[in-house]
């Protein structure tokens, strides 16, 4: 590993000043990054050590229900966190599936995201929870959806300089729930082959509302997939109408071969793990989720 100036800002101007320097990188947990610096395929000449900052591990709940989970958060300070258990389990479980309990305790859920992995257990379950993202600059603050912060397999929109401050998750929607599964060859710390997050409403008469469905490992970053949710809009929740949204996911879906599995194979995935992930969350609604 190459040597580096090794940084330990305790506030956010001075992270991103720091960070505003050519061959500058944050480190929140490390989990990625020391890894990819060992193996020479990430370098670095400057390290921001972001642990030490309060506004970026802290899990804030809102005046207005939203709640604000700093970037530097462990995956398993989400997981455990009463709020995001409770309004959010699809987060809640998803950060569950980051690696180990050791790789959990230090893996940040800021990390999850701005490691940009096609396969990112996080990112589709904050996607379908339709989560915004707070970055900081040396211009000062801006807010944009998560979305927009993916632009492919290891990269984001953030420029040099700039800090994923904050991933905000919305008021909760009544009578909605969420769900997030995958597949892996093994059970438990391996990549997904494919994953499916889900957002689902219901109005009073018990038709959907609105849908959120996003698809992971199958294109170059996390996508929602829109005729499926199309086709849900003012239906009621039968069996046979989410096998047909997982039929149309599965087409929205776009897939590589690779040695893990061939493009069709992660379409069939998507079609099962669409249906599956749907009646979940209408599961959820008819228990009384919050």
């Amino acid at each position: 590993m190459q040597a580096f100036e090794y940084l330990r800002p305790e506030t956010v101007e001075a992270a991103v000043a720091a960070l505003n320097e050519s061959g500058a990188r944050a480190l929140a947990g490390g989990t990625d990054l020391v890894p990819q610096m060992r193996e020479g395929r990430r370098s670095a000449s400057r390290i921001v050590d972001l642990k030490h900052i309060g506004e970026l591990t802290a899990i804030t709940v809102r005046p207005d229900g939203s709640v604000a989970i700093g970037a530097a958060a462990t995956a398993t300070a989400v997981s455990r966190h009463a709020a995001i258990a409770a309004t959010y389990p699809a987060v809640a479980s998803s950060v569950r599936l980051i690696g180990g309990v050791q790789v959990q305790n230090r893996a940040s859920l800021g990390g999850n995201i701005c490691n940009a992995a096609p396969s990112a257990d996080a990112v589709p379950a904050l996607l379908a929870q339709d989560a915004r993202a707070v970055i900081a600059s040396p211009q000062g603050r801006r807010e944009s959806s998560l979305a927009e912060l993916l632009h492919g397999p290891g990269r984001t929109s953030l420029s040099p300089g700039e800090l994923l401050v904050s991933i905000v998750l919305p008021p909760h929607t009544p009578r909605s729930a969420a769900a997030y599964l995958r597949f892996t060859p093994r059970r438990e710390m391996d990549i997904a082959i494919a994953g499916v997050a889900a957002w689902i409403a219901l109005d009073a008469r018990g038709a959907i509302a609105a849908a959120r469905i996003v698809l992971a490992s199958v294109a170059p970053t996390a996508i929602r997939a829109p005729t499926a949710e199309a086709k849900l809009i003012g239906e009621q929740p039968t069996s046979a109408l989410l096998t047909e949204a997982g039929r149309l996911a599965a087409q929205d879906a776009r897939p590589i071969s690779d040695t893990r599995g061939s493009a069709d194979y992660r379409r069939t995935l998507v079609s099962v793990l669409t249906a599956r992930a749907l009646a979940d969350g209408c599961a959820q609604i008819q228990a009384g989720a919050p």
